[in-house]
């Protein structure tokens, strides 16, 4: 199976995507189909080693849209900026007709002009006015299809019909604004992607065979040596292998404050060096790029469609024909033409097919921004519904890295010469605890030993001489005092290794190593209870009295000692109870929890392929003030949209009155039928505020 992008334009709303996925998806060889508003383009998964292309556009042009060349590399919003501009400068002149159309409408100059101007005048500027309308309208009618634009066009011909040609050209010309409005409206929800997609560097600085070269993003290949100085932005995924520079990542994780690189640390495509310059080895470039991940989920969200957009496409399905219907009992009851026009026109509105995915895709973009990548509208629905919370413990409520907490030396050796004479022997030691030995000897600003000797003793620890002196760390002591067995049992119930260290063959003392607790947890799990999540649980493979040691401090249920199957078998459960769950992990060890719950949410995805892969929430930042941000940003979201919905029906049910009983003539109704959208978008425009 192969994919590839392709360019469309024209699209307006949800409806056009969905007429473009059911012209695309009949052309042979065509397998699946994933229309993107927001990026106007089309993924096509396809079969066989080659799809044709023009049977592509000609499926697309007979839909009334245009199918574009050049896959990967085409950009959305590509549209010229004098285009544009004509699209303002026609708006302002349609306001200047709205202006003539009320006041002709008011003082009877419409009669004048009608039979001062001949008929075929009118009819010309209908056709030329409304011909990309009725282009569209005619190519669906042929498929079978009715669409929003449908309606109007029986409304102008209705006007056109009972001779009333002004009306027709005003309806014409506000169909033409609706579009706009539309364009516009839908132009505001893609600007997330069109944001995030300028930021990525089109070239990049490489080193070939000692020159520096600069080329194009696409010809530079994983293993290449990248240069970046100060001011330029990072091309690839990498890690510095010479030079220090601070780096904005806020693109990448949402962080404000840069991080220092130097050689060792991992860097990401579309961060921005704020001074310094750096020699970057290239693991990750393009679409296989963090950043590249990123610009795919925003892409990709807007395909993935809840529950409520689903609802409204079905709604829209059913609205058209109703809509149609109450045209026509209005003119059998009043045998008024031009009122069953006007019901006809104040209905057009792609308001409803709107309502949803505008907000959603406001919503995603917002997220993104701080460093929360949500997969589409349906785990927006979902994560506004959670109640129930499980955690993984480590790497997720810890740090992952372990630290020493205690160091207790017993008899005369002080605590200073015990942890050096400690760190010293773990000085080359890779075991991921020597390192904890070493950075507490650093914290306490100790001079090491180089070790005489070294030996490692598989499965008990260590062995060095330092100094002369025979040093011995293991995971079980030689020998205990009694006086000491206590403080060491209150160090296990507490969840922590210990580390025996024994000089010359005695005891010298012990240490105690644990992972430690995210700071900001504690305010996260109290914003989560003030949200409505009420259920907050630690499911954890470690071992009880370390989960423990972390759990109760947080007042959280907890259980330990789990096997991957049987945090499955916990969450079933709660789902099984009507909760609604959410999963916070890795995203390594923990991707089948992460799967089985209503929403996966892994931590710290940058890099990991797996987090992004299999969570339906991937946090750019192991900042767990992000998780119920994630809630909220939801929560709100789907208020917005049940506003959008709400607004959309009393608006359209208002207008459909008015004009059944002819309060509402032909001209205002087309007036009137782009004011839903706007106000769908000022609504929605809510969401892009963030803290």
């Amino acid at each position: 199976m192969k994919t590839i992008d392709i360019p469309i334009r024209g699209m307006d709303c949800a409806e056009c995507a969905a007429h473009v996925q059911h012209a695309i998806q009949s052309v042979d060889n065509v397998s699946t189909v994933q229309v993107f508003l927001g990026a106007e383009k089309a993924k096509v998964a396809y079969e066989g080693n080659e799809l044709d292309f023009e049977e592509i556009r000609k499926a697309v042009a007979a839909a009334g849209y245009r199918a574009e060349p050049g896959g990967e590399n085409g950009k959305p919003g590509s549209e010229s900026t004098q285009i544009k501009n004509l699209g303002w400068l026609f708006g302002l002149i349609a306001g200047l007709v709205v202006l003539i159309a009320l006041a002709g409408e008011l003082f009877g100059l419409f009669d004048q002009l009608n039979s001062f101007i001949p008929w075929y005048i009118w009819l010309t500027l209908v056709l030329v006015g409304g011909f990309p309308i009725f282009r569209k309208v005619l190519s669906a009618a042929l498929q079978g299809r009715i669409i929003s634009h449908t309606l109007m066009t029986l409304g102008v011909a209705a006007a056109a019909a009972v001779g009333e040609w002004p009306t027709a050209v005003v309806v014409v010309i506000f169909m033409r604004v609706g579009d706009f409005v539309e364009n516009y409206t839908t132009g505001r929800a893609r600007r997330a992607v069109k944001d995030l997609s300028l930021l990525s560097p089109q070239t990049a600085r490489v080193d070939r065979n000692g020159k520096e070269i600069e080329i194009p993003i696409e010809q530079v290949h994983t293993g290449d040596t990248v240069i970046v100085r100060p001011g330029e932005s990072i091309p690839v995924d990498g890690e510095v292998i010479a030079g220090s520079a601070s780096v904005d990542q806020s693109a990448i994780t949402g962080e404000s404050i840069p991080v220092e690189a130097e050689p060792g640390t991992r860097v990401f495509g579309a961060s921005i060096l704020k001074n310094g310059a750096i020699r970057v080895k290239t693991t990750a470039v393009g679409e296989a790029s963090t950043f590249g991940k990123i610009i795919r989920l925003v892409e990709e969200a807007e395909a993935n469609r809840g529950e409520f957009q689903r609802a409204a496409d079905r709604f829209a399905g059913y609205y058209l024909p109703v809509v149609a219907t109450v045209a026509g009992l209005t003119y059998l009851i009043s045998r008024d033409w031009l009122s069953a026009a006007a019901v006809l026109v104040v209905a057009c509105s792609c308001s409803f097919t709107l309502a949803t995915p505008i907000a959603m895709l406001a919503a995603i973009g917002s997220a993104a921004k701080q460093g929360l990548l949500i997969k589409g509208g349906k785990v927006v629905e979902r994560l506004a519904k959670v109640d129930t919370l499980f955690v993984d413990k480590t790497g997720t409520l810890t740090l992952g890295e372990p630290k020493i907490t205690d160091v207790i030396p017993i008899g005369t050796i002080s605590s200073e010469e015990f942890l050096v004479f400690t760190a010293s022997a773990e000085k080359y030691s890779e075991h991921p605890l020597a390192e904890a030995v070493r950075q507490a000897a650093v914290d306490h600003a100790q001079e090491l030993f180089e070790p005489e000797e070294f030996e490692n003793l598989p499965g008990k620890g260590i062995r060095a001489v330092i100094d002369g002196k025979s040093v011995e760390i293991l995971n079980k002591p030689k020998k205990t005092q009694t006086a000491d067995r206590e403080e060491m049992d209150a160090l296990l119930d507490e969840g922590k290794t210990l580390l025996f260290v024994h000089i010359d063959g005695e005891l010298a003392g012990f240490m105690a190593a644990a992972d430690t607790p995210r700071e900001e947890i504690r305010q996260a799990f109290s914003e989560l209870n003030d949200i409505g999540i009420d259920r907050i649980e630690i499911i954890s493979g470690d071992s009880p009295s370390a989960v423990a040691y972390i759990a109760e401090p947080l007042d959280v249920s907890y259980q330990g000692g789990l096997l991957p199957e049987e945090k499955i078998a916990l969450i079933r459960e709660a789902q099984a109870s009507g909760r609604i769950t959410a999963m916070v992990g890795d995203g390594i060890n923990d991707a089948p929890a992460l799967a089985q719950a209503d929403v996966g949410i892994a931590m710290g995805a940058k890099g990991s392929d797996i987090a992004i892969e299999t969570a339906h929430l991937a946090l750019m930042r192991e900042d767990w003030l992000l998780i119920p941000e994630a809630f909220r940003t939801a929560r709100r979201a789907m208020g917005v949209v049940k506003g959008n919905i709400f607004f959309t029906a009393v608006y359209n049910l208002g207008g459909l009155t008015l004009a059944a009983f002819g309060i509402l003539p032909p001209i205002l109704a087309a007036a009137l039928q782009s004011l839903p959208d706007l106000g769908i978008l000022a609504n929605s425009a809510r969401l892009l505020r963030t803290k």
